[in-house]
């Protein structure tokens, strides 16, 4: 996996008898090459009789919304000891920790700070995940970009957002024909 091509950055970690690989990108910013080395990576898996199993992949990132004269993008780096990837993020340097990022907050709204948690899983799967996060008591509080996306709430009205991994959910940032 290692001599792969544009594997610079990745994070390959073996526990249990399974190897995980996490490319190095920016929130939000998939692109075309990341997918030229996920098939890659898939090529070389299956060269040695091994299979992904996409039920088992997900990115949980985190959203730290404020209004933007109160955003304070350094504090959660300082915090987090994460570096900058872009002006309005945070990445763990050991690639093993979630990402966060920074949403401005709708001024007209009277909350003043608000965070919410994404959990990105692989197309496939990402009506599974809503499904079992419904049973579990959860209810929806947008489904305007579903199928590639839903907003839901916990009873006390915490939020998370479940997204389909954007190589192939419409609607969601770019999308690409699956390996």
């Amino acid at each position: 996996m290692a001599e792969v091509p544009g594997m610079e950055g990745a994070l390959l970690t073996l526990a249990d008898g399974q190897l995980s690989v996490r490319l190095t990108r920016g929130v939000f910013r998939l692109e075309e090459r990341h997918v030229e080395v996920a098939r890659a990576v898939s090529a070389v898996a299956r060269a040695h009789g091994v299979t992904a199993d996409r039920s088992l992949v997900q990115e949980v990132s985190f959203a730290v919304a404020a209004r933007p004269d109160a955003i304070d993008v350094g504090f959660w780096r300082a915090v987090l000891g994460y570096d900058a990837l872009a002006d309005d993020n945070g990445v763990d340097p050991l690639g093993h920790g979630s990402t966060f990022w920074m949403q401005d907050l709708d001024p007209r709204k009277t909350l003043r700070h608000a965070m919410h948690v994404d959990v990105s899983v692989a197309r496939e799967q990402a009506e599974e995940r809503l499904a079992a996060a419904l049973a579990a008591g959860g209810r929806i509080v947008d489904e305007s970009s579903a199928p590639g996306a839903w907003i839901l709430a916990d009873r006390a009205g915490n939020k998370v957002c479940i997204a389909a991994w954007p190589d192939g959910a419409p609607g969601l940032f770019w999308s690409a024909e699956p390996s």
